[in-house]
């Protein structure tokens, strides 16, 4: 069976989509390839269909969790045999899939980067097909990998020895927001050639984006509920901040309009309970954090509001891709506030803890543990000495010291001290030049704000 007639077969689609013949083709070749496409042009076509056709495993590397649930679920409605292992499963659960991964039960696993620090999962792959396990390694939001890009994450920058450590295989790299740096950046560290990237215009004609200035947030409601009664259909409105997310909420809910919200301090089962209501609605509309949208099979939203301005224009254009993914006219609307560039400026300090108090996290641990298993994150915030509520320095700290398996456990009652931190994650210097980068990509997105009409300066942006 070709790759169009599996196309009909298992999609129902007549024909491809802009470059995704041309990227199936290459890889089908053994070719590895970056694909840098507009969002909703449906990248992971081109890794599930050579996952039909190759015999061996395709490894698919995803971010998040919730992006991953929503691939899988939409693979196995096209017969392939699919898999995910993650965080959020149970012990069972993970070593059923390790099990039908060492017996080549799979087409296709995803596994989020963290996964390759496990002995247990290397173990399984190399059961799979004995010296070069994978067939084809996938790694999806790829701008990860790069410290210049706007989303990096250390694990992705791992990707290229881990890439080796599986005998090189034939990669693909996707991502919708890659500037020309960060795509040399990719090329460079997973060994693809300079002809063998696809890079399509990162911006759609059907959308339509407008910047809106407010001031305070009683300035920024009205504005909403303006676009709310102007625009029908499904809608998402976006905040840096849970806070400022809960507020905008408590008012909606004043006005009697009807929404859902989504953000990180939900409990699992309440944020699917959202993102499930929210797929299947025609005209919903959803508060939330950034998190919520990567890889969402829902092509029929109409709007994409920004309560709060963005870190980059790359995560604004990420975000606001999200609509329009029909073809049809879609709109972003940016409410700018300048006072929202402070808790930005904030954001980009606490998300990016300097080495000198990632190393206090890790003492307090070391020599107080018993009192962390007691007291938890309260105990630890007053032995840090702040106090803020928007400062998740803490908590983005843990998250790293865990990443770089210098600690294990996922809270206060499991966590474990393994090794004193050292290497990029403590780097003085690498710290101070990461945070001048995200500095000057939110500059830029402060002055992109100062056009009414932003669609030009993107397009030349990622061209």
């Amino acid at each position: 069976m070709n790759i169009q007639e599996i196309l009909e077969s298992r999609w129902g689609y007549k024909s491809f989509r802009g470059e995704q013949q041309k990227i199936i083709e290459q890889i089908l070749q053994k070719q590895s390839v970056l694909a840098v496409q507009p969002t909703g042009f449906g990248k992971s076509l081109c890794f599930q269909i050579p996952s039909i056709v190759f015999k061996g495993l395709t490894l698919v590397v995803s971010p998040l969790i919730a992006l991953m649930k929503d691939q899988v679920d939409d693979a196995l409605q096209k017969n392939l045999k699919v898999a995910a292992i993650h965080s959020g499963m149970s012990r069972d659960e993970r070593e059923k899939v390790l099990k039908k991964l060492a017996r080549c039960e799979l087409q296709l696993l995803y596994v989020t980067p963290e996964r390759f620090r496990k002995d247990d999962f290397w173990e399984a792959l190399s059961k799979n097909t004995g010296d070069k396990p994978v067939e084809l390694f996938v790694i999806d939001e790829a701008h990860c990998i790069s410290e210049w890009g706007h989303d990096f994450r250390p694990d992705y920058s791992r990707l290229g020895e881990i890439r080796k450590k599986l005998g090189n295989p034939c990669t693909l790299a996707l991502t919708a927001t890659a500037t020309k740096e960060v795509q040399k950046d990719i090329v460079e560290q997973l060994q693809i050639a300079a002809g063998q990237v696809f890079a399509a215009g990162a911006f759609r004609d059907n959308l339509l984006l407008q910047t809106v200035e407010v001031y305070g947030h009683d300035e920024k409601v009205r504005a909403f509920v303006g676009i709310h009664h102007q625009h029908p259909g499904a809608k998402i409105i976006y905040f840096a901040l849970i806070s400022t997310l809960e507020n905008f909420s408590r008012d909606l809910q004043k006005l009697s309009i009807v929404h859902s919200v989504y953000h990180g301090q939900l409990p699992d089962n309440l944020r699917r309970r959202s993102q499930e209501g929210y797929l299947h609605d025609p005209n919903g509309l959803i508060l939330a954090t950034p998190a919520f949208g990567l890889g969402i099979n829902k092509s029929d939203i109409r709007v994409v509001v920004h309560g709060e301005v963005p870190s980059s224009i790359e995560a604004y254009y990420q975000e606001v891709g999200r609509a329009g993914r029909d073809g049809l006219a879609a709109h972003g609307y940016l409410l700018y506030d300048a006072d929202d560039v402070a808790i930005q400026m904030d954001f980009l300090k606490w998300s990016s803890p300097e080495p000198e108090f990632i190393f206090r996290v890790y003492s307090l641990l070391e020599y107080n543990m018993d009192k962390v298993r007691a007291g938890g994150l309260d105990y630890m915030r007053g032995q840090l000495l702040f106090y803020h509520q928007r400062d998740f320095r803490l908590e983005t700290a843990l998250n790293q010291l865990e990443r770089f398996g210098f600690i294990e456990g996922k809270d206060a009652k499991t966590w474990n001290c393994l090794e004193y931190p050292n290497g990029e994650l403590v780097d003085e210097q690498l710290h101070k030049k990461r945070l001048v980068q995200q500095q000057k990509k939110l500059l830029q997105m402060i002055e992109l704000t100062k056009v009414p009409d932003p669609s030009p300066t993107i397009k030349e942006y990622f061209s």
